[in-house]
């Protein structure tokens, strides 16, 4: 049996952090040397209270989201020394210093120390996505136009509902992200609900479980659910596209701007080491 992990070792602590953004402005969620991101702004926020990290704090995020995608609800871990610590003094708490440095588009909800085998990425059982769209039958309100894709004509929501249905379970969703070297495109998605807002200018709103997602996988699905709402695909045609497992023909990946990751999940505090090295284990179509 797997043993939790104790990340008091060495004299660190480990932390989670619970934040959202919005990511028009930026070039994504990972750092890059060359562009502006979400991570880098965390990172320099944290170095500027903590002094320099030759490993970034060891900060781990629970979904490395795309550029211009935005969160309400991400998670990620850091790992600080006792030393580091003493940095921090009393004043404002940690949470009001790091808001203090971050930029108005990034938000910190909290900090705290989580059980021991907290691992914001691999201990994450699930993740939620919703995709704004605002089509003919919907109000296009500019103040939300950061966070919704306007299509003009009207989409078939009951169209969409039954191509969606295709894309629930356990598959490999080659036909529907852009794979990245030495990783698996198999995935399961456990729902997919999609509805209008009545409160929201009648805006389908679309929202996605699943154990994890690939690179561009959510914005390619919605490109097929709106093909479905255009009439131009059925679900016989989404569920041929999936069993493909290519790229080659498959529907159009959708701006990010409608999408923000709105939920994260874990399993209960003696479940969550096991639970990383679970999802550290390359995914096969054979599970259970």
């Amino acid at each position: 049996m797997n043993q939790p992990v104790d990340h008091k070792v060495d004299g660190l602590i480990r932390f989670r952090l619970d934040f959202g953004y919005d990511g028009t402005d930026y070039w994504g969620y990972a750092q890059q040397k060359k562009f502006k991101t979400v991570q880098g702004e965390l990172l320099a926020a944290l170095t500027t209270i903590f002094g320099e990290s030759k490993n970034d704090f060891e900060m781990r995020v629970a979904g490395r989201t795309d550029a211009g995608v935005h969160a309400s609800a991400q998670v990620a871990h850091i790992d600080l020394s006792r030393q580091q610590l003493k940095r921090l003094g009393r004043s404002n708490g940690f949470v009001g210093k790091l808001n203090d440095l971050l930029p108005d588009d990034i938000h910190v909800h909290s900090i705290t120390e989580p059980p021991a085998g907290f691992d914001a990425r691999y201990s994450a059982t699930w993740r939620r996505y919703r995709y704004r769209i605002a089509d003919g039958a919907a109000l296009k309100d500019p103040q939300k136009g950061r966070f919704t894709l306007w299509v003009k004509h009207e989409l078939d929501d009951l169209a969409m509902k039954a191509a969606a249905l295709e894309l629930c379970g356990l598959h490999d969703y080659a036909s529907f992200c852009r794979p990245k070297p030495n990783s698996t495109t198999i995935r399961q998605i456990r729902s997919i609900e999609i509805s209008r807002n009545k409160l929201e200018g009648n805006v389908i709103e679309v929202e996605l479980l699943a154990d994890a997602f690939c690179y561009n996988m959510v914005r390619s699905i919605v490109g097929a659910l709106i093909a479905a709402g255009e009439g131009k695909a059925g679900p016989a045609d989404i569920a041929a596209a999936l069993a493909r497992r290519t790229r080659v023909g498959s529907y159009k990946v959708q701006l990010p701007r409608g999408l923000t990751l709105i939920g994260v999940g874990y399993p209960s505090d003696d479940q969550l080491a096991a639970q990383a090295e679970i999802a550290k284990n390359r995914r096969s179509l054979d599970e259970n």
